[in-house]
């Protein structure tokens, strides 16, 4: 089974996250099949515009702990580089885009998953959506460009709030606060994000992709990605984070000692 489902129609390319057993966690390969597809679809002149959703319950849960706490506990230093061979890659694929990027937010969006969301250029929720920056739970930073697109959308106050606390923002908080776009009744975001999606295919793609570029690939987003490498790979070294995924797995609390 695919772990990346691509479907093109009408000028709309739709990439949907296909893990929903694991609610659409990022592994090592899907985070390699995403970057590759997007970079693909910037090129590809035949696509005009893109929406990102999950299949299943879940638009994207973020990292698979599972996958990484095993390869951390195996000594494989990939966890810690993470950061910079792809999430990064993948933010600065999704806001370099020269087209229109649409989630389709289906589900529960976090960590990472938020992050591709915020990084997005327009998010449609469906009304059970939640969207929640669990970093610190796990004894880890911001990344994939949360740092620099979450206190865009919703002021750094707000931001701080969910990066400090990590408790999840239901759909309507989420519009009310400017997280989102719009709201939809569930089962309808990927319906509704195809339908915006074929308005912008029919529309002028190259000022889109100057308007993008002009709103968002500065030098601001380019350092905030630096920082959060720099800043994760020295999170995921510490004793606490280990001692969070560890736990998370085996589904106790996790005891922390600041180190």
């Amino acid at each position: 089974m695919s772990e990346l489902l691509v479907d093109d129609a009408d000028g709309v390319r739709t990439l949907t996250l296909n893990r929903p057993d694991s609610f659409n966690s990022f592994t090592v390969a899907l985070k390699e099949r995403l970057l590759e597809v997007l970079l693909e679809t910037s090129a590809d002149e035949a696509v005009r515009a893109v929406v990102i959703t999950g299949a299943g319950r879940a638009f994207c849960a973020g990292q698979d702990l599972k996958e990484h706490i095993a390869l951390l506990e195996a000594g494989d230093p990939a966890p810690l580089h993470t950061v910079e061979r792809h999430y990064n890659p993948v933010v600065r694929a999704i806001v370099g885009m020269p087209k229109p990027v649409i989630a389709a937010v289906n589900g529960t969006a976090a960590g990472a998953g938020a992050s591709l969301a915020f990084a997005s250029d327009l998010r449609i929720a469906a009304a059970g959506a939640r969207f929640l920056m669990a970093f610190a739970n796990v004894g880890l930073t911001a990344d994939s460009g949360a740092s620099w697109t979450l206190p865009r959308l919703i002021g750094h106050g707000r931001a701080m709030e969910m990066m400090l606390l990590a408790e999840p923002v239901g759909a309507e908080e989420a519009l009310r606060i400017g997280m989102v776009n719009r709201v939809v009744p569930d089962g309808e975001a990927l319906p509704a994000a195809r339908e915006l999606a074929r308005r912008f295919a029919d529309g002028p793609t190259t000022a889109y992709a100057k308007i993008k570029e002009a709103m968002a690939f500065t030098g601001e987003l380019a350092l905030a990605l630096e920082v959060e490498a720099r800043t994760q790979a020295e999170a995921g070294a510490t004793a606490d984070h280990r001692e969070a995924v560890a736990a998370f797995v085996a589904k106790r609390p996790p005891r922390f000692t600041g180190r």
